[in-house]
């Protein structure tokens, strides 16, 4: 659950970036701040995402392991 939430938050900082580029205030001061600051949001969000991702594909490969031997 906590991964798909993370790439859906994820997501919602990328449109805002699309949104500001759409009224053209990327050419401003404002404009670009926000945009770093909706990039870094988004970025610490996909990286939840990606290490949510492999330590819930590791606990189940040691599963497997476990199973097996």
């Amino acid at each position: 659950m906590m991964l798909v939430l993370s790439v859906v938050l994820g997501l919602v900082p990328l449109a805002g970036i699309v949104w500001t580029i759409q009224n053209g205030m990327i050419t401003t001061v404002d404009g670009l701040f926000m945009s770093l600051i909706l990039l870094t949001l988004s970025a610490i969000l996909f990286l939840n995402a990606l290490m949510e991702a492999r330590r819930k594909f590791t606990l189940k490969k040691a599963q497997q392991a476990q199973k097996s031997s």
